[in-house]
């Protein structure tokens, strides 16, 4: 991975020129650039080290106007050049890029002191004190200031030493997996079609890949990369990037759309951030006020819902959600930039704890739990940061995919598969499905759990006669809002817990039993009565009816109770047993096979001396309940 150098400073501090004397190159691409002699759009140089190494280089524009290519150009860099001109000092848009930079997260940078050559040595001095009371207390308050010429070469040996010192001791910031690319330029080349440029922020591209452009979800494969001007097989995170994508038209292509893989972004038109309202704000950020939003290369329109206040005064923090008209993609940890209206400038600056959306509205139940969760993310350590987000994030009640988890966490696929295992093994997560690697946090299985017993239990209360209920009837009510295999799966914990139990095709709360109604009870009493009194010759069920008084709709629900509740079994139409003496029946087919290979109709008849009728049934009965199987005319055990 390349790092990555931007610059910042007010318009016609040298900028431009600086990176020119460095580099060789010329980062005023557009004539309009050259005719006016100001920097309009962001530009890109390659500074060569003595080491061999390289840095990458983003020259940023410095007008007012222009900041928001600066905030396009800056969200990539992992260290700033603060560009300051000798003969004239610290101006407003220094002040307003160094905030940026801030806001941005970027800590670490030198400064140049550029046009050392157009003054004396009385006002050099007189300028490093106004730049170093300009970074008192901010990010760069200790950087290097080093005084340089573009003109003569002054200095510049020096400022190459200090930023390839500096380049030595930097890892870059950037996901190796997580691929991004935030489309900052786009244009057709003859014979290759549309061509993409930005830089490259995260992950890698290669030559042949398959990519998708979000928030549009166009695919295309990539047909050919550019480096800093020259051809590569494979682009590494850190460099700008030029990616030629032959299946995606130039105009469906925005400033600020996103290249990356497909299946790895989200799209979510709400996000969950940690504002600050710059000290320097002349206002306070008010509740439900509508700002520019600045992210990556893209700038969209906002508006922001505080979790707790209604107004953000000047120098604070707190938790918001920024709402937008439309979908946009963003990764934990990225940072952002709010503008205002009128007049326009930046006021604050944003840390983007969740992109997929967590619910803010402050009278939701659960709503200070997650609001300490968020507060939580950025000091946490992958493990917590992981539970953290699968136990605040919008639907995460019905699982995260690995996918998701790797947008809401940042870390890289190694590193999140290290945090889920080992949240696993504590038994705080749990995998859904392998396959899917769909996760869900313990506690929230829990919670579905206790709603499931919760179910069942009601059931039993509005029908004391049932014995339970079927599979799919809990499936459709309890978990009709749930993907199928949770549901399924707190089912068979709880089965496996003995909370619940499998009688037949129902599911019944472990120890409950049917209870009849009192016009019932006499009816439920008088058939197991007649049938345990009947032994291994049961009557047929309509001629007891008939002999109780009582139709078959009227016995239905009791013998569907007595059933379930497995003090009766159906052997067939007709044919009931009382379970004990069925039991029986089963244990001296058993004993047979202890001396015999089979057993066939004159075998049982010789155990039990019942009539063929009900012989048959037997028969017929213990195959279905895989106690025999039939070869011919005859059964053996099964083993």
């Amino acid at each position: 991975m390349s790092v990555v150098m931007g610059t910042a400073g007010h318009i016609d501090h040298g900028k431009t020129s600086l990176i020119r004397a460095l580099t060789g190159t010329d980062c005023d691409r557009l004539d309009e650039e050259k005719r006016r002699g100001i920097t309009i759009e962001l530009g890109f140089a390659e500074l060569a080290l003595p080491s061999g190494r390289t840095i990458s280089v983003v020259d940023v524009p410095g007008h007012e106007r222009f900041v928001r290519a600066m905030v396009s150009g800056a969200s990539g860099i992992d260290f700033v050049l603060l560009v300051v001109a000798a003969d004239e000092g610290v101006m407003p848009q220094t002040r307003e890029h160094l905030e940026i930079c801030g806001l941005l997260g970027i800590d670490k940078g030198i400064v140049a002191l550029t046009k050392a050559d157009a003054v004396d040595a009385d006002m050099l001095a007189l300028a490093e004190g106004d730049v170093r009371d300009c970074l008192a207390g901010t990010l760069l308050a200790d950087a290097p200031l080093l005084a340089v010429s573009s003109v003569t070469g002054q200095g510049l040996d020096v400022l190459v030493k200090a930023l390839a010192d500096l380049e030595s001791t930097l890892a870059p910031r950037r996901s190796r997996d997580m691929t991004r690319l935030p489309v900052d330029r786009v244009f057709t080349m003859r014979g290759h079609g549309t061509v993409l440029t930005g830089t490259l922020v995260a992950g890698s591209l290669a030559v042949g890949q398959s990519v998708c452009l979000y928030p549009k979800g166009l695919e295309s494969n990539i047909r050919a990369l550019q480096s800093h001007g020259g051809s590569v097989e494979r682009a590494p995170a850190g460099r700008r990037t030029a990616v030629n994508v032959p299946d995606i038209a130039v105009d469906q292509v925005e400033r600020g759309d996103v290249l990356s893989l497909p299946g790895m972004l989200f799209l979510s038109s709400r996000w969950a951030l940690r504002l600050t309202c710059l000290p320097s704000s002349p206002r306070p950020l008010r509740h439900r006020a509508e700002v520019h939003f600045h992210h990556g290369s893209r700038a969209m329109q906002a508006r922001l819902y505080f979790a707790d206040r209604d107004k953000l005064q000047p120098g604070e923090s707190c938790l918001c959600e920024a709402r937008f008209s439309g979908p946009a993609t963003g990764v934990f940890g990225d940072r952002c930039v709010a503008r205002s209206f009128s007049p326009l400038r930046t006021v604050g600056g944003a840390l983007l704890l969740n992109p997929l959306g967590v619910d803010m509205r402050r009278r939701s139940q659960g709503f200070a739990e997650r609001c300490a969760l968020l507060a939580s993310l950025p000091d946490a350590a992958p493990e917590e940061r992981v539970l953290a987000q699968l136990l605040c994030t919008e639907g995460a009640g019905k699982g995260l995919s690995f996918a998701r988890l790797r947008v809401l966490t940042n870390l890289d696929g190694t590193a999140l598969e290290k945090s889920l295992s080992a949240l696993s093994s504590r038994a705080q997560v749990v995998c859904l499905d392998k396959d899917d690697k769909l996760y869900l946090a313990e506690s929230l299985v829990e919670t579905g759990a206790a709603a499931c017993r919760a179910a069942v239990e009601d059931f039993h209360v509005r029908y004391p006669e049932k014995q339970g209920m079927r599979r799919g009837e809990l499936l459709s009510g309890w978990g009709r809002n749930m993907p199928p295999k949770l549901a399924n799966f707190i089912i068979e914990r709880l089965l496996k817990r003995n909370v619940l139990t499998r009688a037949g095709e129902y599911l019944r709360l472990t120890g409950h039993s049917a209870a009849f109604g009192k016009d019932q009870a006499p009816l439920g009493e008088a058939l197991l009565a007649a049938y345990k009194e009947a032994g291994l010759a049961p009557p047929n069920t309509g001629d007891l009816l008939t002999r109780l008084g009582v139709s078959k709709k009227e016995a239905a629900p009791v013998l569907a109770a007595l059933r379930a509740s497995g003090d009766l079994i159906r052997v067939t139409e007709g044919v009931w047993y009382d379970a004990a003496h069925l039991k029986e029946a089963e244990r001296l087919v058993r004993v047979w096979f202890e001396t015999h290979d089979s057993i066939d109709l004159a075998g049982l008849k010789s155990l039990t001396g019942l009539s063929r009728k009900y012989l048959v049934a037997l028969l017929e009965y213990f195959d279905a309940a895989r106690v025999t199987m039939r070869i011919g005319d005859v059964r053996r055990l099964r083993h």
